[in-house]
């Protein structure tokens, strides 16, 4: 895509959803995090499920902590990978409290050091509790670069890298989101819905579906 191209495709998705945001629920730094972690290989839908039966009963690092890791399987065996979760959640909430009061670390490095924390969890965390242009690539935001030819890349950093290039600056803090929810409900991954998609004109992809 041009320039051009790409500054109308973020102005179009602006347009439609000024404030875009996460489909997690969460009502702390914490509950983002660890919401964030279960959601690897899961539904967003999913996983508001299992925390809202998990967080009005341990909500905090030491909480959880206290409610153990069999306590926390249970609150959260309907996601999936949830054995290996309740480990990485456990051994994450014993750093925050040894080493950060409690708290989210608010630098990459620091959160990329805990258990079940990789590059595209910290982008999600930055971005979304601290207003740093970070985008995470999922498979939402692979499949949308890629088809609509705005940063093609044959693995997840190369479009992460691709996207950081060519993304204005006033749209970066939003991208993440706008292309997450185009992918998750507009460019879906069997059949996308080209029809009702506002940025169709632009796109590359050759196989658009017909109404």
């Amino acid at each position: 895509m041009s320039r051009d191209e790409v500054h109308e495709l973020f102005s179009r998705l602006a347009e439609i959803d000024p404030e875009p945001t996460t489909e997690l629920e969460y009502s702390t730094p914490f509950e983002l995090l660890v919401a964030v972690v279960l959601s690897a290989q899961a539904t967003d839908v999913g996983v508001n499920k299992a925390t809202r039966r998990l967080y009005p009963v341990a909500n905090t690092p030491q909480a959880i902590l206290d409610l153990g890791e069999e306590g926390l399987k249970r609150h959260i065996s309907t996601i999936g990978l949830f054995n290996a979760k309740a480990k990485n959640v456990m051994a994450l909430c014993r750093i925050l409290v040894d080493q950060h009061g409690g708290e989210v670390p608010r630098t990459r490095e620091a959160l990329e050091a805990l258990p079940g924390v990789g590059r595209k969890t910290a982008n999600v965390v930055l971005n979304t509790l601290f207003g740093e242009g970070t985008i995470a690539v999922d498979t939402h935001i692979f499949r949308v670069s890629n088809r609509t030819g705005l940063a093609p890349g044959k693995d997840v950093r190369a479009v992460e890298d691709g996207l950081m290039t060519v993304v204005p600056p006033e749209y970066l803090l939003g991208a993440h989101h706008w292309l997450i929810l185009h992918g998750r409900y507009v460019c879906k991954a069997r059949k996308p819905d080209c029809p009702r998609c506002i940025i169709r004109d632009l796109c590359r992809y050759p196989d658009k579906t017909l109404a």
